[in-house]
């Protein structure tokens, strides 16, 4: 019979950071969280996430008596800056598409349970964070974030994968708790641009940059734009800030080669002009969160974080773009960005798209206009 040294001796074999176990007990209290805020996660459900299901294991497996967390690393090496700027560091080298690095590595951990009669489950919709804790792997954050015990010098760049399985094994000593040290003063908190953190490891995911880069809804409110950055796809600036992070990211690292050779396709003019099948070809393996019917939500994207780069080089670029494209969302953004960043050659492309355009495209000009006078 497989013990759970087996399974930890496999799992480090595979090169997880770390392992634990907990039972497969419903997160009751998840559940009651999430039904007490649908007004702020309801949008989960809307978008078939199961959220709310997800939170009892037997719905995922019917035979389920116990769950197995690993951790995944996913920041022992380092990342182009350019990258870093732009986009959240978890997903620079996510492969739930392309399936070539950590799906190979679960896979391989469900192949040694099936080979010992063990049926496995790795779901979505678990609570992986809560799972990784309750099977005594780290603590929370203020931030929501979880944070390794054992690994990564005790940081939150991990990844919990959870395996619901219908073997038990004795769970270990949970870990259930916000570990952040009495003397921070909340630096995630104050850092949130967008007020999307409030405190005591609560959130407002619809303020959360990072759900308003591959989820919101529509042209980015005009309150938001400048406090988003120059994010486009995720965020980091909780991490960023926070002193439980800082011994991990002071660590040497090598460059990340897979990384560094995608680079080039993410710069910003790039995904301001690119049309679907570049889109195809070279974003979506990559990060998968916004389909090729959401081309002007990164084209948005791209132009708010040319915008606040306050670069007068982007001009040219961003009026090639008003140009080519039809979205209202996406000129409306350029026209933003175009007054954000100011100056004459700014101000005369505005000028000139104001005399053709209509309706909320001219309404946003004319406040570029404005914005870049005052």
């Amino acid at each position: 019979m497989l013990t759970k040294e087996d399974i930890v001796a496999e799992a480090k074999r595979l090169q997880f950071a770390d392992i634990g176990f907990t039972g497969a007990e419903p997160f009751d209290s998840q559940k009651e969280y999430l039904m007490k805020r649908q007004e702020e996660y309801g949008w989960a459900e809307a978008l078939g996430l199961g959220l709310l299901a997800g939170t009892d294991p037997r719905n995922i497996l019917p035979e389920a008596k116990s769950i197995i967390v690993v951790l995944e690393s996913y920041f022992e090496e380092s990342f182009p800056v350019q990258m870093e700027s732009h986009f959240g560091r978890c997903y620079l080298d996510d492969d739930r598409v392309t399936k070539d690095r950590l799906a190979l590595k679960i896979k391989s951990l469900r192949k040694f349970l099936q080979a010992n009669d063990i049926d496995s489950r790795v779901p979505f919709n678990l609570p992986h964070r809560l799972s990784a804790a309750r099977a005594g792997l780290g603590t929370f954050g203020k931030n929501c974030l979880f944070y390794a015990g054992r690994v990564t010098r005790g940081s939150s760049f991990v990844f919990p994968v959870a395996l619901v399985v219908d073997h038990e094994f004795s769970a270990d000593e949970p870990s259930v708790s916000i570990g952040c040290p009495d003397w921070c003063r909340n630096a995630c908190v104050a850092a949130c641009p967008t007020r999307a953190l409030k405190g005591d490891g609560k959130i407002d995911p619809r303020r959360c940059i990072s759900f308003l880069t591959y989820y919101g809804e529509g042209l980015t409110p005009l309150e938001l734009r400048e406090p988003m950055g120059l994010f486009v796809y995720g965020c980091d600036r909780c991490q960023n800030v926070c002193p439980r992070n800082l011994p991990w990211m002071a660590e040497g690292k090598t460059s990340n080669p897979r990384v560094s050779s995608k680079a080039a396709d993410f710069e910003l003019p790039r995904l301001l002009h690119m049309d679907r099948q570049y889109f195809l070809q070279r974003i979506w393996p990559h990060m998968f969160y916004m389909s090729a019917d959401d081309l002007w939500r990164w084209k948005m994207n791209a132009a708010r974080a040319m915008g606040n780069s306050l670069n007068p080089a982007y001009i040219t670029q961003l009026v090639r773009a008003f140009q080519e494209n039809s979205d209202e969302r996406v000129q409306c953004m350029i026209a933003w960005a175009l007054g954000r960043i100011g100056g004459k050659p700014a101000m005369a492309a505005l000028e000139n798209f104001s005399k053709e355009s209509t309706g909320m495209v001219k309404e946003e000009i004319q406040q570029a206009i404005k914005l870049s006078s005052d």
